[in-house]
């Protein structure tokens, strides 16, 4: 591929990469659990205003908890990489990126690091829209190379 057509293949920046379904489907499920908690404790005869109040909290807190796993991204701009996992953020410069992983059987993309470690990028996860997470961990990649020194295995 010349240099001009894999220019023109790259994202414009800033891009954000996150699973997009899992996401719906965490924050879907977790408005309707708490509507439903919610509903029940207000419906409930006989509870106090204190029990209601437990109900409502338990709602909030197993919300929060799907609220949380739908929080991870990857958000790349021209000076470099933000990678957001459940409790985490990390800011990368693109040349401290060596390489973009994605094989077979891995839950996510792994960063290995100019430092020797590698870090894992929950944003790109291939378990409900593989092909999504593979283009995703392809771009990624491609950005990598453009302004840094990436590659990626697959």
């Amino acid at each position: 591929m010349s240099e001009s057509a894999a220019q023109s293949a790259l994202p414009a920046l800033p891009v954000t990469f996150r699973p997009t379904r899992t996401r719906v489907v965490l924050l879907g499920v977790g408005l309707a659990m708490f509507l439903t908690i919610t509903a029940i404790a207000l419906m409930l005869e006989g509870l106090g205003g204190g029990e209601r109040l437990s109900f409502v909290f338990t709602a909030v807190l197993l919300s929060s908890v799907l609220v949380l796993l739908s929080r991870p991204k990857v958000v790349a701009d021209e000076a470099g990489v933000t990678v957001v996992n459940l409790t985490t953020t990390r800011r990368l410069e693109w040349a401290q990126i060596l390489r973009v992983n994605l094989r077979p059987g891995d839950p996510w993309v792994f960063l290995d690091l100019n430092d020797g470690t590698s870090l894992p990028a929950l944003g790109i996860q291939p378990g409900v829209a593989k092909q999504q997470a593979i283009g995703d961990a392809r771009a990624l990649r491609a950005l990598a190379e453009n302004h840094g020194s990436g590659q990626l295995d697959r």
